[in-house]
């Protein structure tokens, strides 16, 4: 069967939204506990991919960019294939049922909040039980990556965070749409491969990866706290990738396909 049209890829969207809007708690919390698992699944493989070749690296930082960009998706094609709930899908998912006032402002707000929160939980549990008590990035170059890495995130200004979460959940979202295009799993794969390598290549900032790597690169020691974690990289990022998610896709594109 050939691929959806961008209209019937709006209409999938929107059917979406309103499926994971209406879902029962009960599953809305495992499905949003699982998506930050498989975030964080992928975030763990491109850190071993990506740092595992310091010497390759060293002299060529785009290898480790795209290298590390290569793996990462992973993440996403759980997340696509399974139906789990992530808070940056969810972004741009809901506004198309919200502007058709199909869903209220509040059910949308209580959606994203415990998705954000599952989100969380999923990607502590496997930085904590998976990656950090089995030691899988304890020892260089891992540890050192993730240090420098964490440190990073929290020393950019609130701005340039935010900004770099818009560029984030653009990609994503606009992972999500093409993948909305495919009936079959090679065609929804390479849909989520491109535009997540990109946005890994180009730095920019997700806020359930940083669930990740942050309480990781903080297990591990590295000179961040909480309030580091929470104010100077986690919430600037939510707050841009709601923008990216919601305005830049979700919404400018039910402007493009409405009838």
């Amino acid at each position: 069967m050939p691929l959806r049209t961008p209209q019937e890829i709006q209409q999938t969207a929107f059917e979406a939204g309103i499926n994971k809007a209406k879902r029962p708690i009960g599953r809305l919390i495992v499905g949003s506990v699982l998506a930050g698992a498989f975030i964080a699944l992928g975030g763990v493989l491109s850190i071993i991919t990506g740092y595992g070749l310091p010497e390759l690296t060293a002299g060529n930082p785009a290898v480790q960019r795209i290298v590390s960009g290569l793996f990462f998706p992973i993440g996403l094609m759980l997340v696509v294939v399974l139906g789990a709930d992530l808070f940056t899908g969810n972004n741009a998912l809901l506004v198309s049922p919200l502007l058709k006032r199909q869903l209220g402002i509040g059910t949308v707000a209580k959606n994203w909040c415990i998705v954000w929160a599952g989100n969380f939980v999923g990607a502590l549990l496997v930085a904590y039980f998976l990656v950090y008590l089995t030691g899988i990035t304890a020892a260089a170059p891992y540890s050192t990556a993730l240090n420098t890495i964490a440190v990073a995130k929290t020393s950019a200004p609130w701005w340039v965070v935010m900004l770099k979460g818009i560029g984030a959940n653009w990609c994503v979202c606009l992972a999500i749409w093409l993948a909305l295009s495919g009936r079959h799993l090679g065609e929804k794969l390479l849909a989520c491969e491109i535009p997540i390598m990109a946005f890994v290549a180009l730095g920019f900032e997700h806020c359930v990866a940083n669930m990740f790597f942050l309480p990781l690169a903080m297990m591990q020691g590295a000179p961040i706290g909480i309030a580091d974690m929470m104010l100077r990289n986690i919430l600037p990022a939510t707050i841009g990738n709601i923008i990216g998610g919601a305005i830049l896709v979700g919404l400018a594109h039910d402007y493009l396909q409405r009838k």
